[in-house]
């Protein structure tokens, strides 16, 4: 762990279901876990727990009880979601597996919830849903993951931790093939890349006294449209298929995330190219 690294996120960038809702409780329950002695990935693990049970719980999508169910399931994820990396980081239990374990468990939660409702639908509308389901899941990974690359990179530009430093995809020891293809994606979507980011690695750099002033000017510019890309998240998605289902249309919500959500990630990447130019005006 970098000795910068806090036990919790920067909550100037969180949006207000993780601020006021979902990490106070996750916050209460860290300290409990370290002195029982409970490990981070037994959380982790608790979490898919829940999110294979939100799964079956909106298997009977026609029951406002059910969904409920799986809503509140979703939730108790998101808090143990919020508990396991706060607990490792507490613990110094941090690993390479337990990352790769956090992973795996909040996609195995929508995956769950994702089948249960295709199940369901292809029955209604046949089984062309599974197509629509599969390419929803698709824009949700790319949206998920675009948005958490933002949080990152704020956390390295705005913040100096060294854990947030993006892979560079053609350094040695990255894994070749789809590992690599998967980061030249991700670098498309940052806001500072090429010429720009070695710019204010140099000033950073070869310039210590200013690196307080240009970091907090970047925590400036960007804070505000890191919390706008909060739209993209996994709360926003846990509260639209609960209200999706509870109104009888499930199928809307994967509507929704192929065509709303996808033009609200273009838009938003389109901002922060512009909004990483005007920084770099600032600095010169």
């Amino acid at each position: 762990m970098q000795p910068t690294d806090p036990i919790r996120r920067a909550s100037e960038i969180e949006d207000p279901t993780n601020l006021y809702a979902v990490h106070p409780i996750s916050n209460r329950l860290v300290p409990l876990c370290a002195r029982l002695g409970i490990r981070p990935n037994a959380v982790s693990i608790a979490g898919m727990a829940c999110g294979l049970l939100a799964g079956l719980a909106y298997a009977h999508d026609r029951d406002p009880w059910a969904a409920t169910a799986g809503f509140l399931l979703m939730v108790a994820w998101h808090v143990l979601d919020g508990v396991d990396g706060q607990l490792a980081r507490l613990t110094r239990t941090q690993s390479q597996t337990g990352k790769i374990l956090d992973g795996i468990c909040d996609y195995v939660t929508f995956t769950a919830v994702y089948v249960a409702l295709a199940l369901v639908l292809s029955r209604q509308h046949g089984a062309w849903i599974w197509a629509l389901v599969a390419l929803s899941g698709a824009c949700h990974a790319v949206q998920s993951a675009t948005y958490e690359l933002q949080r990152q990179e704020y956390a390295y530009w705005g913040h100096g931790r060294a854990s947030a430093a993006l892979p560079d995809p053609s350094a040695a020891g990255t894994r070749p093939g789809l590992h690599a293809l998967y980061l030249r994606v991700q670098r498309l979507s940052v806001a500072l890349d090429g010429a720009p980011r070695q710019r204010l690695e140099a000033l950073l750099r070869d310039h210590p006294d200013r690196a307080p002033a240009i970091r907090s000017l970047y925590r400036k510019t960007f804070a505000p449209a890191v919390r706008r890309w909060s739209v993209l998240s996994a709360n926003t998605r846990t509260l639209g298929l609960f209200l999706c289902v509870l109104l009888r249309l499930p199928l809307l919500y994967f509507i929704l995330e192929i065509v709303a959500l996808s033009a609200i990630l273009a838009l938003l990447l389109h901002q922060q190219h512009r909004r990483s130019r005007r920084f770099l005006g600032l600095l010169a």
